[in-house]
Formats: C-alpha cells, structure tokens, sequence
C-alpha cells in the first residue's frame, strides 16, 4: 500500500485513536499592575508599586532588569519573588572576578568523553583499520568529531540553562558588577540574541525567551551598553510603613510597639554617618533576636545589647553607642 500523502482523503484504517498530546500549560502572564502587586505579595515580597511596575513590564516587554541599590534590600529576593510569580523555574549565576563563559554557559564533560573512548576502543581501532599515514588517520578521526562533540558530552551552565529550558525561566545574574567587563560584553550579546554559538554544534536558540534579573550593589560602573538593553529598578531602603508592613508579614507574634521601635530605630541609624547603613535584612535580623529574647519594648540595655546584629561594622557600632537612649525611644 502507497503511504498516504498530506492532502490524500484516504479513509483512515479502523483501530483505537492514538491519544491526544497534551498541550504544555500557558505561562503566567502579569496582566497589570495591581495583579503583579498581588502575585509578588502572595509569594510573601511586599514590592512598593514602582517595584510592581517594573515587574509587570518586564514581563510583558520581554526585557531583562537591571536591579541597583544598597546591599540587602531585597535585590535577589525580588528575583525570587518574580520567578515564583510566573510560575518558572529560577536559575542562578552568581558573578565574581574572573567568571568566564565556560564557567556561565556551557563545558565539555572531558571524563565522560574519555571514559566513551575507552569503552569503544575497539570501535576506533576498526575506524584507523586500513589507514596507510597519520594524515589519513587523522581525517577518518575527524569525521567521528560529532560523536563526541554532541550535546550527549554537553555540560550546560546556567545561561545556556535558561537558554534551552523545556520550562520558560527566569535567570538571576546576581552582582554582574563584580565580573569583568569582558564578561559583561558576552553576556550582553546573549540577551541581545537570546542564542548562542557553540563552534562543534552550532547556533542553539532560546526555547522559549527567559525573563532575566540583573542584580549589582555598584562596586564599579556597568556599561552604557547593558544599561541600555535593560529596565532599570533602584531598590533603596524601604519606607517606614513598606518595612512596617514587611517585619509584621515575617513576625505576626512580634508585639506592636516593639517593632514600630524597632523600624523608628534603624530609621535613627540610617540616618548616622555610618560605613554600612542597616538594610532590610539587618532589620528582620533585629527582629528576629528579639523575638528569641522574649522583649516586649526596647530599651536602652536591650539595644546596647544587640547592637552587633544590626550593625556589621565595630567603627559604626562606636558611632552609634553614644545614642542609644534615643535609638530605644525612637
């Protein structure tokens, strides 16, 4: 029997109907503004609105952010927050001097390379069989080269992770500013393209466009170039109710008046000339201790006390000593 070409209105032949491939589930989409508040606060990140804005055009431009401010406000966390709110997987590269593309994109699995030659030793003996010189051996090796340079020996690192996931994610490149330019530069053309080239295999395109989160706590100045590929989110210290809020979602037992001292005090402290003021997550720290000390208000002992929590720095432990009687009556 000819098979049957597309087009042809051969009746089918009788059997059961092979069944339906399921269709992969719709990626959540943010649909505005306040729906984007929501999803990030059910994921426990109560985002200010411009953070929710940021998000929800992210989502819907389909362009990475790039997310500045002070260390331990809640960069990374935003990251998180944003992934759970899609509903995509989080792949996570951490940057640091000397990151390179092997260690970003992809390597090589040379064991497992070496191990296959071994167990088919006797196949490539049958391959050189007949060769009269090394150059014709060489060229008959060569033709085996994608055999052993397939994606079968492919060790992908988190870009080409998020790249070639079967799950639409969401990659988190956290501190690029602590990477070199160079890498800078690569990874720019990367986002540009959403593909990348590997010499043995090609050009491997995106499954599907990751959404993707830059984080940098400006330890040097990020290019023009980058900037300009992506939005732009300062996160700073939160206001006084943003945080308010925040300590009460991560200790509903902590009593009221304390931690409107608490939020009043490391507000005092922000305000100090201090080599590293608190952040949000010195904030929940605070809290924390105090909550395992059964305070129920802070007073001048307690703060001297746990001082060393909220401030990482001996020198700016020293400059706010001097004030604590008002830090417990802030």
């Amino acid at each position: 029997m000819a098979p049957m070409r597309e087009g042809d209105e051969t009746t089918k032949l009788p059997g059961p109907s092979p069944p339906p491939v399921p269709s992969p589930p719709p990626t959540p989409v943010l649909l505005s503004v306040d729906e984007t508040l929501t999803r990030l606060e059910a994921t426990g990140y109560l985002a200010s609105r411009e953070i929710a804005t940021c998000a929800f055009l992210a989502d819907n431009m389909e362009k990475p952010v790039l997310v500045e401010g002070p260390a331990g406000v809640g960069k990374t966390a935003f990251a998180r927050a944003l992934a759970r709110a899609l509903g995509r997987p989080l792949i996570h590269l951490q940057c640091y001097e000397g990151l390179d593309e092997s260690k970003a994109l992809y390597e090589w699995e040379y064991a497992k390379q070496l191990l296959y030659t071994q167990l088919l030793k006797d196949k490539i003996g049958e391959t050189l069989q007949g060769a009269g010189t090394l150059g014709e051996a060489a060229d008959r090796i060569a033709r085996s080269d994608a055999v052993f340079f397939s994606q079968r020996f492919l060790l992908p690192r988190p870009i080409l992770q998020a790249l070639l996931s079967p799950q639409p994610a969401l990659l988190l490149v956290d501190e690029v500013d602590k990477a070199d330019p160079e890498f800078e530069a690569f990874l720019l053309e990367v986002l540009a393209d959403n593909a990348v080239t590997i010499p043995e295999l090609g050009t491997l395109r995106a499954t599907a466009v990751p959404r993707v989160v830059l984080t940098s706590n400006a330890a040097r100045e990020l290019s023009d170039a980058l900037k300009r590929r992506c939005l732009h989110l300062h996160i700073d210290f939160p206001s006084r109710e943003r945080e308010l809020r925040i300590l009460r979602s991560r200790f509903p037992a902590l009593p009221a008046r304390l931690a409107e001292g608490v939020v009043a005090a490391v507000a005092k402290l922000r305000e100090m000339e201090l080599k590293k003021p608190p952040s949000i997550s010195e904030t929940l720290d605070w809290a924390h201790s105090l909550v395992l000390l059964n305070a129920d208000v802070l007073t001048p002992e307690l703060v001297a006390a746990t001082l060393n929590v909220v401030l990482k720095y001996e020198s700016d432990a020293e400059r706010a000593r001097p004030h604590v009687p008002q830090l417990a009556q802030a």
